[in-house]
């Protein structure tokens, strides 16, 4: 599939089964999530990959969070916290490391951590993986950043869920963007 293809079609996958990315497909992931713009090249950002057991484990840190954040959470609600990182083969941590620099806004540098879950997601599409990106309280939650090994001036960007589609993806609409882009017609014409 040509990038073209990939950016022009990609849609999120949710339901994933096994077999997640192979060896070399998830190299071809970690390469292309690579080629984010990074303004400086600072690679501010890293990957925390979980998979196998490990996603239990995330799931029980999940379940802890839950349960310190909302004391009175029923079985059923802390049994789904420690479910959600087993709805897909590989979860991929996305954390922006942004770091002090006198020309990159640290703004920009978590933007950059962005570009690296979308090149993720992109990538994946294009291989015929399924994928996609999750945030939720689980991605701010100070346990579970804590848990995952977070230091005070990272972020966690969102997961990235990956795993061979369990029906064929959608096919996205058309979608017009008229209402989203605009010609600036230059200072003169909005002054007033």
């Amino acid at each position: 599939m040509d990038a073209l293809e990939a950016l022009c079609n990609r849609v999120s996958v949710g339901r994933l089964i096994e077999p997640g990315p192979t060896a070399e497909q998830l190299e071809l992931l970690l390469r292309a999530a690579d080629r984010a713009p990074d303004h400086k090249q600072l690679r501010p950002w890293r990957l925390i990959l979980v998979s196998g057991d490990a996603r239990v484990a995330l799931g029980e840190l999940f379940a802890d969070a839950l349960q310190r954040r909302e004391p009175e959470a029923d079985a059923a609600a802390l049994d789904k916290a420690r479910r959600m990182p087993l709805r897909a083969p590989l979860v991929i941590a996305v954390v922006a490391t942004p770091q002090e620099h006198p020309k990159v806004p640290l703004q920009e540098q978590v933007i950059t951590a962005g570009c690296v879950a979308h090149g993720l997601v992109t990538a994946a599409f294009a291989l015929g993986l399924g994928a996609v990106w999750r945030s939720g309280d689980f991605s701010y939650d100070p346990w579970v950043l804590k848990g995952l090994g977070l230091a005070d001036a990272e972020q966690l960007v969102g997961y990235i869920y990956l795993g061979t589609p369990e029906v064929a993806p959608r096919v996205p609409a058309a979608r017009s963007l008229d209402d989203r882009v605009s010609h600036w017609p230059g200072p003169a014409a909005t002054a007033g």
